[in-house]
């Protein structure tokens, strides 16, 4: 098994994502991220967790322990990965570096993440509907819309959200703020991926494509509406009559 750390081999194999590990037990506890469970439990809240080393560390939710300090200011921690990100924000280090595009990361999670774009993995799939996602995170938030979980609440009305994300913005409503503004026709929107979709109007770019018939969209959301074309899919029906729709405009009209 120490060999193994010379050779680079990594004999055990997950079965689902075909990721591979040079010990069978990080097999075993890989395997947890697909299948959803957490064997470990806390005694102070019954959260579970899947690692038990995970379960020692969120323990200091608790205990309020921060073993781990930054030299320079004496900041404390308590998770080295936390140190870690605030070493590399005083820093400005990226000290890792994608093998394909050679685009630098401060974190070694971003950077795995991005190389998903090149490899178009999506290693976490929802046991419910199937969808898949390139984080773990990102499909725990996913499934709350299975749940029904709304952990954040909002302050001013008391409505309830899945994510932080999303609470943020909806706090925009009391606010009336509107953060992101367009450099070209200074057109506002309260949350960034709305003004991003908004900018390519100007720039005429159609980055979404149709693998299909290679047909060009603006916007993410009108190519999966178009793909209804080739699929034959008619997700939008009429609770009178049925009759089922491939876009909700024509559901509308009719």
């Amino acid at each position: 098994m120490h060999q193994r750390v010379h050779t680079g081999e990594r004999p055990y194999s997950c079965d689902v994502c075909n990721k591979k590990f040079s010990k069978n037990g990080n097999l075993e506890i890989h395997l947890h991220l697909h299948t959803g469970e957490r064997p470990h439990s806390c005694d102070v809240c019954n959260k579970k967790i899947g690692k038990k080393g995970n379960l020692e560390t969120y323990l200091r939710v608790h205990t309020g322990e921060r073993p781990s300090h930054c030299d320079v200011c004496n900041k404390t921690f308590s998770y080295k990965g936390s140190l870690k990100v605030h070493q590399s924000d005083n820093t400005g280090e990226r000290p890792y570096s994608c093998d394909v595009c050679n685009k630098t990361f401060k974190h070694l999670d971003n950077m795995k993440v991005h190389q998903c774009a090149h490899t178009g993995e999506r290693p976490y799939r929802c046991d419910v509907c199937n969808k898949s996602f390139k984080q773990l995170e990102r499909m725990k938030v996913h499934q709350r819309v299975h749940t029904g979980e709304h952990q954040y609440r909002c302050d001013v009305c008391n409505k309830t959200l899945i994510d932080t994300s999303n609470l943020k913005v909806h706090q925009l409503v009391h606010t009336g703020e509107c953060p992101y503004s367009c450099d070209v026709c200074n057109k506002t929107s309260k949350q960034l991926e709305h003004m991003k979709a908004h900018q390519i109007v100007h720039t005429g770019e159609r980055p979404y494509s149709c693998d299909v018939c290679n047909k060009k969209f603006s916007k993410k959301g009108n190519l999966e509406t178009h793909l209804h074309v080739h699929t034959g899919k008619h997700p939008y029906s009429f609770d009178v009559c049925n009759k089922a729709f491939s876009v909700s405009s024509s559901l509308k009209v009719q």
